[in-house]
């Protein structure tokens, strides 16, 4: 084995089957439209992700390629199977809104290189594939035609490029990834009218050699949480940059270095703690499995994800939930019946999620709880034994409480606590939630401690 060979064999040990990276902390942007722009993200709450792309052709997940170290040029003909036959992007943006989102985010560059757009300096696109076809530009018409705000993923780190992987070894190939990076963002915010959202990966330079090895006067494995620190820099600011001059009001998440408008936090563990100081949004899967598509995957519980989605709002978050379509672009029936069963509770709950804020009351044992205006929504997802959840008293009188249909629901209120009768959950019921009616508008920065806070969705 050569000295290069031994190198690539580290990073792969290091790495598989997906590298364990902290998500890139750039600092949130300051400018003066900062706040305008965010503002209609925070009050959506809930989004619909889409993984998609020819890997959804092997069925393995969005990894496969490396995962399995597939090599590139006999990765790169499957563009000749890509035949979504049953694509339709108004099937899509149908689902989307019947399951209660707000915004949909489409996976328009991978890891893998492969773009759903047109990209006149690539041969690795839709367009040059069997399908002949720019999707993203189907995409994009559908989903603003839904009514949704149009986002798109996209990846600089591809892994056809070895300057990924040592940038100081291969700076020419690093480069020319740069300039990809650059030219099909460009793209991106060029052809097809206003965005939303751009959601990056694997950018910025913590992302660089995959968090794997580093040369100086010697190889040796690099720290997890220390960004690359060699001659290559993604120059993150000027494509960002570039990509706002475009389009101004876009929002964008912490995975470059360039200043960003929300945080991400990936994946059913990561919901974390209440936050109502930074934009953040907890995105994660649907199945019990990858981002892209796997043939026979297990669909999470509807329990579960509303618990989820119910937790990120509690704790001042977002939720964007991902499903990943067949080769053929249709959702498995099972993953849209989900959504389905997601678009009905927030049909009858939506009030207490959407245009919210976390808190007054910090997550506890008892569940979460949201606001907006004069009203608090107290999600009880646990029910306290005596049937009368006990919470400390806000500064402003209660004026009513009812549950969500408008039901009386007793209560009493003192210099301390306010005590609330939980009207009886049924069988199938997550969230039982009561609606209170204060006297003034709650001021949306502050929040009160419930004994202690509970940083795993209750």
């Amino acid at each position: 084995m050569t000295k290069l060979a031994k190198v690539f064999a580290v990073v792969v040990l290091l790495t598989l089957p997906t590298p364990q990276l902290t998500a890139q902390w750039a600092p949130l942007a300051t400018d003066a439209n900062a706040q305008n722009r965010i503002q209609w993200w925070k009050d959506a709450r809930v989004g619909l992700f889409i993984h998609w792309g020819v890997y959804s052709i092997l069925g393995r997940g969005e990894w496969v390629q490396w995962a399995e170290q597939i090599p590139t040029t006999e990765y790169a003909k499957l563009m000749a199977q890509f035949r979504p036959e049953h694509l339709s992007a108004d099937k899509w943006a149908e689902t989307a809104k019947d399951a209660g989102m707000k915004y949909v985010v489409l996976t328009a560059r991978h890891h893998d290189g492969f773009a759903l757009f047109d990209d006149p300096g690539s041969d690795f696109t839709a367009v040059k594939s069997a399908a002949h076809h720019d999707l993203v530009a189907d995409y994009v018409k559908a989903v603003r035609s839904a009514g949704l705000g149009v986002g798109l993923y996209y990846s600089p780190l591809d892994w056809r490029f070895p300057g990924f992987f040592l940038p100081d070894l291969y700076m020419d190939s690093a480069i020319a990834l740069r300039e990809q990076y650059r030219r099909q963002i460009s793209e991106l915010a060029t052809h097809y009218g206003k965005l939303n959202i751009l959601w990056f990966d694997g950018g910025g330079n913590e992302w660089l050699g995959f968090g794997g090895v580093q040369f100086n006067g010697r190889w040796y494995a690099r720290p997890a949480d220390q960004p690359y620190t060699g001659k290559f820099d993604w120059q993150d600011d000027q494509v960002v940059g570039q990509l706002r001059e475009k389009q101004p009001n876009i929002v964008i998440n912490d995975r470059t270095d360039a200043p960003a408008d929300f945080r991400s936090r990936e994946g059913d563990g990561a919901l974390g703690k209440f936050d109502n100081q930074t934009p953040w949004e907890l995105c994660t899967t649907i199945v019990e499995g990858a981002w892209g598509y796997q043939a026979g995957v297990k669909v999470k519980p509807l329990d579960r994800i509303l618990r989820l989605l119910i937790g990120a709002a509690g704790r001042d978050g977002n939720f964007l939930l991902n499903v990943g379509p067949r080769p053929d672009g249709e959702i498995d029936q099972s993953q849209a019946e989900r959504l389905h069963e997601l678009g009905d509770w927030l049909k009858r709950n939506g009030e207490s999620i959407y245009g919210t804020r976390g808190g007054p009351w910090l997550p506890g044992e008892y569940g979460v709880s949201t606001h907006r205006g004069n009203y608090v929504y107290v999600h009880v997802l646990k029910i306290p034994d005596s049937g009368t959840l006990v919470l400390p008293t806000l500064p402003t009188r209660v004026v009513k409480v009812t549950d969500l249909d408008g039901n009386s629901v007793s209560y009493s209120q003192d210099d301390k606590n306010t005590a609330l009768k939980v009207p009886p959950a049924g069988a199938d019921t997550v969230d039982t939630i009561i609606k209170l009616e204060l006297a003034e508008p709650w001021n949306t920065s502050a929040v009160v401690p419930v004994k202690s806070e509970n940083t795993r969705f209750p």
